[in-house]
This record gives C-alpha cells, sequence and structure tokens, in this order.
C-alpha cells in the first residue's frame, strides 16, 4: 500500500494542469463564478471545480460568496516564485547567447 501525504498544493503543482492554466487565464480578465467558468471547458461543473480546490488551496485564487454563488478571484502576486524560479534560467540564457554572440562575432566588429 502506498500512502500519499496530504499536503497543500504547490503553485507549481497547481499550475501544472492545462484547466488549470487556463481557469488563470478566464479569471485573470475578470472575477467569476464557477458556472461562468464551466462554460469554457469541455468538462463537467464539478471537474472544473476541482480545478479550483487546488488553485484555491495553493493561494492563486480567493473565493467570495455572493448570494448563493461563489466569485473567484486571481491572486497573480503568488506567482512569484514562479517568476523568480523563471528568472535564473533567464539570467542562464543570457549569458549563455552572450557567449555565443562574441564567439561568432568577427574579430574587431564586437
Amino acid at each position: 500500500m502506498v500512502i500519499i501525504p496530504d499536503r497543500k498544493p504547490d503553485v507549481f503543482t497547481a499550475i501544472s494542469h492545462p484547466a488549470r492554466r487556463q481557469i488563470l487565464d478566464l479569471l485573470a480578465e475578470a472575477d467569476r463564478s464557477v458556472n461562468a467558468m464551466a462554460g469554457h471547458f469541455k468538462m463537467s461543473r464539478p471537474a472544473v471545480s476541482q480545478h479550483l480546490r487546488v488553485l484555491l488551496d495553493s493561494g492563486l485564487v480567493t473565493e467570495e460568496r455572493h448570494g448563493r454563488e461563489r466569485h473567484y478571484h486571481f491572486v497573480p502576486e503568488r506567482l512569484g516564485q514562479v517568476r523568480d524560479w523563471i528568472a535564473q534560467y533567464e539570467r542562464f540564457w543570457d549569458e549563455h547567447l552572450l557567449r555565443l554572440q562574441k564567439l561568432l562575432s568577427p574579430k574587431g566588429k564586437e
């Protein structure tokens, strides 16, 4: 028997699924209810809700009740750790491409 620890999803886990990234794209445009988002997918409303639960647990979205509906709001600041992780690779490629450019440039035209 394999026991998987019950841990809170992190931001990287949350954005690993294409549907969750699409949900974030929709919420970046405007706050929406589950029903409003479900129309953008070829999946059931409960499936959209499950994806929203992962996004909520990671802190990428918040929810607010409006009568019987819940509206979801994107929290872009939570993507900061993704931006920081990607930034190290941007520096890596910038440095390597600069070295390549120097190697390939004719002498005297550097």
